[in-house]
């Protein structure tokens, strides 16, 4: 192969795993829960490829002469969140979970940052829901200059800034402070939510940064740059892997952006392997608990996977998939769910119809693109492209 396209759709779980229940997580499925509650989906591209052929899914229709290759994955490391899931896709599979504070994080944290940080203190320190937050606190940081610092259920140091009132530079800058502190911690994202507006219409912009530990081992992204094959990360990749075995990055602002990057590359990249996180899908819809935006973000995927296929070249390989779920309809929490993902190939050389199954790791998504392109994997996953691709 000369192009390989990794798309995720981040969040579009299919079906909670069998620890569901550690998780809090039991009964969870994105895809089946957000089509029923939206009343139907309408994508005709996604269901042509066979994702309604992939086990555990029940509310998108089945083809009878499916064009794609298509089953779904387990997650091996034990959690639930970013970081864990395109981690393990790219074969660092991690042995123990990241550190959660659902309690809000520790005097010796939050000292150290307003002293290294020159804040006079932060808002909330406690699991929280980002938009929730912003709106009950936003004007006594703008008041104060106090950062909003928030968690959740996933390993992650949330800053919460106005732009205008606060500096968007300035929060950059406390997020990289705040990434000094935690790395003996073990904290997997600080993230940067900036927002604009004023009282009863705070938004959060798409200038959000995410500042991530660096993979503890090496991944498919380092075994291919050795071997002389471009990786471009598509919006939040680099973010997610440190910058670590990313050759060029295009941040983007939201899923349609995301996708016109996309585009762009395959009408003009002669070959290289594209990584794609398409956020909207889990920030805007799945975390707000948004079904009906959920269904319209994927039928608008549709239509744009519909022209991607358009634009492909007899050497490219297609590959979907997610890094987690975010079940729209769970209303006991606004977190992410313990969930397996789908996976489906097409492209010119994708034998249609292949079942590839319930994989035991998301790591053979990364297998499958070194053999790709010509490497031998070096593990832990297990390529699945003989199966799929006709030589």
């Amino acid at each position: 192969m000369k192009r390989v396209f990794l798309i995720v759709l981040d969040s579009l779980g299919v079906g909670e795993m069998p620890d569901a229940a550690r998780f809090g997580d039991s009964g969870a499925h994105t895809l089946d829960h957000l089509v029923a509650a939206a009343g139907g989906l309408d994508a005709p591209n996604l269901v042509a490829l066979g994702l309604g052929h992939v086990s555990g899914v029940s509310r998108v229709p089945r083809t009878s002469a499916p064009r794609g290759a298509f089953g779904r994955c387990a997650e091996r490391s034990p959690g639930k969140d970013t970081s864990t899931g395109h981690w393990e896709m790219m074969g660092c599979v991690l042995e123990r979970e990241f550190p959660t504070y659902s309690q809000g994080f520790p005097p010796e944290i939050i000292d150290a940052f307003v002293r290294r940080a020159e804040v006079p203190g932060v808002l909330c320190n406690a699991a929280a829901s980002g938009t929730e937050v912003i709106d009950r606190l936003a004007p006594e940081h703008i008041a104060t200059g106090k950062p909003i610092v928030y968690t959740s259920a996933d390993s992650v140091f949330q800053i919460a800034c106005h732009e205008q009132h606060f500096g968007l530079e300035r929060l950059y800058r406390c997020c990289e402070i705040a990434r000094e502190i935690l790395n003996p911690y073990g904290v997997g994202r600080v993230i940067a939510r900036p927002f604009v507006g004023a009282p009863g219409s705070f938004k959060r912009t798409y200038n959000r940064r995410d500042y991530s530990l660096k993979p503890f081992s090496e991944t498919s992204l380092d075994r291919l740059g050795r071997a002389g094959v471009p990786v471009i990360g598509v919006g939040k990749i680099e973010d997610i892997f440190a910058g670590v075995g990313v050759a060029q990055s295009i941040h983007t602002e939201g899923n349609r952006d995301g996708m016109e990057h996309v585009l762009k590359l395959a009408r003009e990249l002669e070959r290289g392997f594209v990584f794609v996180n398409l956020v909207d899908f889990d920030m805007l819809y799945g975390h707000r608990r948004d079904p009906r935006g959920y269904r319209a973000a994927l039928e608008n995927f549709d239509l744009a996977l519909g022209e991607l296929q358009g634009l492909l070249r007899a050497d490219d390989l297609v590959l979907l998939t997610a890094d987690h779920g975010n079940d729209p309809t769970f209303t006991a929490t606004t977190d992410h769910t313990r969930e397996y993902v789908p996976i489906l190939a097409c492209g010119p050389r994708v034998q249609p119809g292949v079942d590839l199954g319930t994989r035991a790791s998301f790591a053979d998504i990364g297998a499958t693109v070194e053999a790709a392109f010509g490497l031998a994997p070096a593990g832990p996953g297990r390529s699945f492209f003989a199966d799929v691709v006709v030589r």
